[in-house]
């Protein structure tokens, strides 16, 4: 097993032991040795996201994009940290590229109905997650708990779509 193997290994072990902190520091040493490893900026930027520090997390992700520009696990993640910053735009177009690659994509199409409805374009946000329920009508649960529907719950649209 080769030293980066080992430090991936013990990375996704610190994971699994709830303690993010140990296993950046694992994936940083291999960044040192190879800064370019997708795996670990795919993981670094994942806790960078867990710990709120989002526009570190985006650094992690264009890292991965610059190097593979479909990278739909970056680019997902590169959309709900741009979301989570206010900057639903550049959510959407993260999330738009993951749909232009995977249409059905039932992460990509929840979040880009999430930023649109959050950047005021209601009425095609709705749509969206109109077309996404039916794909699977497990998302009516899940938007009548998220906070970023918690402005439109109480139009008859949005209970419509998710009664």
């Amino acid at each position: 097993m080769s030293e980066i193997e080992k430090l991936l290994e013990d990375g996704q072990r610190s994971l699994n032991l709830d303690n993010p902190k140990e296993a950046l520091s694992f994936y940083q040493k291999i960044l040192d040795q190879k800064p370019t490893h997708l795996e670990a900026l795919l993981k670094k930027g994942n806790i960078f996201g867990r710990f709120g520090r989002f526009d570190e997390a985006i650094i992690c992700y264009q890292k991965v994009l610059l190097q593979e520009k479909e990278n739909l696990l970056a680019l997902l993640n590169k959309g709900l940290c741009h979301h989570n910053i206010g900057q639903y735009d550049v959510a959407i177009e993260c999330f738009d590229v993951v749909l232009k690659v995977k249409p059905q994509n039932k992460t990509a199409l929840y979040n880009k109905s999430s930023s649109m409805i959050k950047s005021g374009n209601v009425t095609d946000g709705l749509v969206l997650l109109s077309k996404l329920i039916k794909l699977d009508s497990s998302y009516k649960e899940q938007a009548k708990c998220d906070i970023d529907f918690v402005d439109i719950k109480v139009l008859n649209e949005f209970k419509e779509i998710t009664s």
